[in-house]
């Protein structure tokens, strides 16, 4: 096949179309922030055919081959949702003979325009509003109206059964009674297109008004049509998407037959054991604009569609396989249509990702030829139907919709369903990977990109390329995140009594209790009023929270300060903090795996330092070092060990630490946070340097990253690079128990009860067991290099001459020196001079914190990873009054929530934090109004209970049968296999 090459000028690159408004009802998810939580989670919502749909034992059979019978119990299912026929100037009795898709739509449609700001109704815009949505198959209101057609059939079995005319008509009334009836709004209840038409007709669409049918592929080709209509100023804004509700028997029996169902009780696309599919119910709605419109308008945008490819597979060998180079052609056309050469900024792949066999390697084929690279572990690749199953015409929307949310915030989801890529894939010949756990997506030296898929039957295939679009400083985070809560009062008895009132409305009206609470972050207590600080992610937690603070109270009337171990901190009064705040910065030791993820994944302005020093490693023709920090599974055995070795080589673990301390800070900063001290424990103190000022941003990564590589061991086996160990114990006599092993020496002074030994490996292996022979405690420790040691030499001159290199400033603040234990000298030339030595001379650390207590140092912060610092620090300053926080102290544990509870815990002593969180969106979707008339919906048709009633009465009563002529007829290749002419 032949690629025909567009004009530039002709580029969808060059006139993008800008996203601006969402709304999705998908399987255990009323609204797209659900949605987006769910596929953050990384788990299924695939469950057995609820009983308000239809009785599963009717249908199914384990045995595929079993006629009439369905071999697959689960699939997704939409939540329900109330609905109130007049908010859309509906007459409540056509909601029977109103499929639920028109009726859901309508929902969905009302809360995308209201996402993209489109909120008056009689807006001009509307006039110049088009709408096109995915639809196929037929829907099933079309089933039940059939089967009211069914009449002559019933009567002619019955008749000749040798009923007499009056049971006939009894039991034909009855069979009636089960299905919904012919009337004047049955045949626009059941239509395909009037999902469309019935949105434009109660919204106020004057533009285009259309369904389209491409099987799997509708909803992206209904997205292709829209876009047609923005390039061509037919329309202003298009509302697009695809909708499908239909889970009926009808359907599990056309993919039961197929057969494409799997016999798991999950999907697993691309996995080895993968079977074949489940299906789900689903609508996505997407309002679009043209970018230029867009930006003049001050929408929201979540992303930019920059490409689109789509083909046919022409002559093939069945109307429903798959075939890899009508998936390829579409997926090239997108690539020129987006001008992306050689995989530029691509990030993630959306992929049909069905879960069969056959189709999983096809596309995968055509993926690999498409986005060939010789770069490995480049782009993410998922399917968000290991998650909600294939929501046939809503599939491709589905996809969308992740992609488009993946880019506005900056995370690759995951496809956590993935256990064993299946071998025919040959994954690490090719540019892609899978992830099992959401990774920060952070940024190249291209933009982030994305491509999703959807393929149908009868061989459409659709590609789009997205673009993220730059974010601006509005709210934009939909997935929901534990918030700071900080509540205070004149004095604390006025405190307990606002903590009770809260208690009650918590119990009361649990959502609007919380909303109060929450209210309270934006408010900073007065240095001289009580407060009480703790993380609350739900009422639940906020009333379990306030119930252990008060009852604390009532145990410690008169305490001044506490912290529990939960996470709730109370004080009386605010610290007198100025002049007393000191920043501390880990060295190299408190590094490890996924650091700092969660955190990475909730703020993007921490994502900075990495992203810049990924930048420097792809310049010296390494792998970004987020590829090691945020390690990507290549499903082997003792694939942890392998990544915590690149971790803890130095010179990946230096400016990953860098960098991680580094957003920390700059975070802090963002929020109000001034420090009087900086200081740091061996490279540490580079980083006290930058946060003093000295050295700026770029520098300070540019000195990260060559330290790491100066201090990294020569590539000779024979160099010596040594080794290191901690002894604890009465450590005042070790300096002097050294004189037995000269090629040793103390490298830190860490504390009252803790040194490092440092130097070479056999030596330290005897002064490893000499020590513990003199009762002291010695562990050995994960490092590559006797640091602070002659050991290290070779890095010295490296390092030194990259110092020189840079500009140095006067320190806006004291930064105290490992080497001296003492502040920093003042001029610029000298913090070279000593910085340069600081590699070979010994950390000591224990009478910094000394020195800077005696500076007036009373709260102490520590930035990175771990809390080695703050232990040090506790240990050091025992029985003083002081207050250690770590921002990360464990490395088992969720590291946003760990940096949420160190902030209010830092609000709780007094420091002017503003609030934290300001990127949290409540995401506002159309809200029914409360009536009578109100009915809840799903996915299946709406029945009502008098129609219910009416059936059970049906069934309840009677009716007794006067006489049969011969036995009931059976069906040929029944159980017995016989087969049988009937006349």
């Amino acid at each position: 096949m032949s690629l025909k090459i567009s004009s530039k000028s002709n580029r969808l690159a060059n006139s993008p179309i800008a996203v601006v408004g969402l709304s999705a009802l998908f399987p255990d998810a009323k609204n797209l922030q659900n949605y987006w939580n769910n596929i953050l989670s990384g788990n299924d919502f695939l469950q057995e055919v609820p009983t308000n749909r239809w009785n599963l034992d009717d249908y199914y059979d384990p045995d595929p081959s079993k006629p009439d019978k369905i071999y697959c119990k689960k699939g997704g299912f939409v939540p329900e949702i109330d609905f109130n026929p007049m908010d859309f100037g509906l007459p409540p009795n056509i909601l029977e003979v109103t499929d639920s898709s028109q009726l859901l739509t309508l929902v969905l449609a009302k809360t995308a325009m209201l996402d993209a700001g489109i909120r008056d109704e009689k807006s001009p815009v509307l006039s110049q509003t088009g709408i096109i949505l995915g639809v196929c198959g037929g829907q099933k209101l079309m089933g039940s109206l059939t089967s009211r057609l069914q009449e002559p059939i019933w009567r002619s079995v019955l008749s000749s059964a040798g009923l007499d005319q009056e049971t006939s008509e009894e039991l034909v009334k009855r069979f009636k009674s089960a299905y919904v009836r012919w009337e004047e709004n049955s045949f626009p209840g059941l239509l395909g297109n009037v999902i469309a038409g019935r949105v434009a007709n109660r919204l106020n669409l004057g533009g285009t008004n259309c369904v389209v049918d491409a099987a799997c592929g509708s909803s992206l080709a209904a997205m292709k049509m829209a876009i047609s209509e923005l390039r061509e100023e037919r329309c202003d804004v298009m509302l697009t998407g695809g909708v499908d509700t239909d889970n009926s028997p009808f359907m599990y029996m056309c993919f039961s037959k197929t057969p494409a169902f799997t016999n798991r009780d999950q999907v697993q696309p691309f996995d080895r054991n993968s079977e074949g599919i489940m299906i789900g119910e689903g609508l996505g709605l997407v309002v679009l604009k043209r970018l230029e419109d867009a930006e003049r308008d001050g929408d929201r945008i979540y992303a930019k569609i920059i490409g689109i490819g789509s083909s046919s597979d022409g002559r093939f060998k069945s109307i429903y396989a798959p075939r890899e180079e009508g998936q390829v052609l579409a997926i090239q056309r997108a690539q020129v249509d987006a001008n992306v050469e050689h995989n530029s900024g691509i990030g993630l792949i959306e992929a049909h990702g069905t879960g069969t066999k056959a189709g999983d390697i096809t596309e995968f084929s055509g993926l690999r030829t498409a986005y060939a690279s010789q770069q490995r572990n480049q782009i993410a690749l998922g399917t968000v139907k290991a998650q909600i199953g294939h929501t046939k015409a809503a599939a491709g929307v589905a996809g969308f919709i992740k992609v488009a949310l993946s880019l506005h915030h900056k995370i690759l989801p995951p496809l956590s369903q993935l256990e064993n890529p299946h071998p025919d894939l040959r994954l690490n010949e090719t540019p892609f990977y899978f992830s099992k756990k959401s990774r920060p997506w952070i940024k190249g030296s291209q933009p982030r990109r994305a491509g999703v898929s959807a393929f149908g039957f009868g061989g459409s295939n659709f590609h789009f390329i997205l673009e993220e679009h730059q974010i601006d400083s509005t709210p934009y985070r939909l997935n929901r995140a534990p918030q700071p809560v900080l509540l205070s009062a004149k004095d604390p008895l006025k405190l307990q009594e606002y903590c009770k009132k809260l208690l009650n409305k918590l119990t009361s009206t649990p959502q609007e209790g919380q909303r109060e609470l929450l209210s309270q972050n934006n408010i900073a207590p007065s240095q001289d009023q009580a407060r009480l600080g703790f993380v609350s992610e739900s009422p639940d937690e906020s009333l379990q929270a306030l119930h252990e603070a008060l009852s604390n109270w009532d145990r410690e009337p008169d305490k001044l300060e506490w912290n529990l171990k939960s996470g709730i901190f109370y004080r009386q009064s605010g610290l007198d903090h100025v002049g007393k705040v000191a920043a501390l910065f880990c060295g190299q030791g408190s590094q490890y795996l996924q650091m700092g993820r969660e955190l990475f994944l909730e703020f993007p302005e921490i994502q900075f330092d990495l992203q810049e020093i990924d930048q420097l490693f792809v310049k010296d023709g390494r792998d970004p070092l987020s590829k090691l920090w945020f390690a990507i599974s290549n499903f082997e055995e003792n694939e942890e060990e392998t990544q915590n070795i690149q971790i803890q080589k130095t010179e990946n673990a230096q400016p990953a630490i860098g960098a991680l301390s580094g957003g920390m800070f700059r975070l802090l900063q963002s929020r109000g946070l001034v420090v009087d001290f900086t200081s740091g424990h061996s490279f540490g103190e580079l980083s006290a340097l930058w946060a003093a000022g000295v050295i700026n941003d770029i520098d300070y990564h540019r000195l990260a990253v060559a330290r790491g590589k100066a201090m990294a061991a020569p590539d000779n086996p024979d160099f010596e690079a040594g080794t290191m160990m901690a002894v604890m114990g009465k450590v005042d006599s070790v300096e002097e128990l050294l004189e037995d092993f000269p090629s040793l020496k103390v490298a830190n002074f860490n504390s009252n009860k803790q040194v490092v030994v440092a130097g070479p490996k056999d030596q330290i292996e005897k002064a490893f067991d000499f020590f513990k022979s003199k009762r002291f405690s010695v562990v050995s420790l994960p490092v590559s290099a006797a640091f602070h040691t002659s050991l290290v030499r070779h890095a010295q001159k490296p390092f030194s001459a990259a110092i020189h290199s840079l500009k140095f400033n006067k320190a806006k603040v004291p930064v105290f020196s490992n080497q001296t234990a003492k502040v920093y000298p003042k001029e610029p030339r000298k913090i070279k001079e000593l910085l340069q030595a600081h590699i070979l001379e010994s950390v000591r650390f224990k009478q910094q914190i000394e020195n800077l207590y005696e500076a007036g140092a009373r709260i102490f912060i520590e930035f990175g990873p771990k809390n080695v610092l703050t232990k040090l620090t506790e240990n050091i300053l025992q029985g003083k009054e002081f207050y250690a926080v770590a921002l990360n102290p464990n490395s088992k544990e969720d590291s946003s929530r760990q940096f949420r509870e160190a902030y209010v815990r830092l609000q709780v002593l007094g420091l002017p934090l503003s609030t934290l969180d300001t990127h949290q969106r409540d995401y506002q979707s159309f809200v029914t109004t409360p009536s009578k008339a109100n009915v809840r919906l799903h996915g299946g048709n709406y029945v009502s209970e008098t129609t219910k009633s009416e059936f059970h009465r049906f069934i309840g009563n009677g009716c007794e049968i006067q006489s049969l002529k011969r036995a009931s007829a059976r069906e040929p290749n029944d159980s017995e296999g016989e087969r049988q002419n009937y006349t």
